[in-house]
């Protein structure tokens, strides 16, 4: 069983920075991609950030610039780094990995608790 646990979630006010991060553990063989979605009150979830096993980084056009993903394959961990932190990026955060548990398993989707983000203005 995969579980991923976040952390880093918290007050801050708007101009500041928060630290996201989300472990996996459990069965992994792989994990492709890692992503980090928010859900506002009264919105949909939205995708915040993703990044492949190769590097590769997307971003809504809402953070582009200001939040920053990254991940530690060895720590099967997937960090958000943001930084100019506005009141609309309220939300809780969550972590979705992609990953397959055994080299002959089936790829699943896992997702994290989520961690609160409010930013006061």
């Amino acid at each position: 069983q995969v579980r991923l646990v976040e952390s880093g979630g918290g007050l801050v006010q708007a101009g500041g920075s928060l630290r996201l991060s989300c472990e996996a553990s459990g069965n992994i063989f792989s994990i492709n991609p890692m992503n980090w979605y928010r859900q506002a009150p009264g919105k949909q979830r939205e995708l915040v950030a993703s990044i492949t096993s190769g590097d590769i980084t997307n971003y809504a056009d809402s953070v582009k610039g200001r939040f920053t993903i990254s991940r530690d394959n060895a720590k099967n961990t997937v960090y958000l780094q943001m930084n100019s932190l506005k009141p609309e990026d309220t939300a809780v955060y969550y972590c979705k990995f992609r990953a397959l548990p055994t080299r002959w398993g089936i790829w699943n989707d896992y997702w994290g608790q989520g961690t609160q983000v409010t930013v006061s203005s």
